[in-house]
């Protein structure tokens, strides 16, 4: 995944970033504000998946909430520096 020590191609990042909003769906009350937050709904959210944008701001979302990215790097095996590096790679 990680191209270069601390550089993460933007597909990379984007897979990453699917894997935290599949770790998200998992935990319905961090998803439910999740989803308050950006202003979607369930049956909207598969179609906002395929959104760079969107998938930056599931990314932004854990970089807030520090007990929930590390919940999430551990779970992924992942530094919780992977995820800012991710969020770099997916751009504003």
């Amino acid at each position: 995944m990680i191209e270069k020590r601390g550089h993460l191609s933007k597909d990379s990042a984007e897979m990453l970033a699917i894997g935290a909003l599949s770790f998200l769906a998992a935990r319905p009350e961090a998803l439910s504000r999740f989803l308050a937050l950006v202003g979607i709904g369930p049956a909207t959210l598969r179609s906002a998946a395929a959104d760079p944008a969107f998938l930056a701001g599931v990314l932004d979302y854990l970089l807030a909430d520090e007990p929930l990215l590390m919940d999430y790097a551990a779970e992924a095996g992942i530094e919780a520096a992977a995820i800012g590096e991710a969020r770099q790679a997916l751009g504003r």
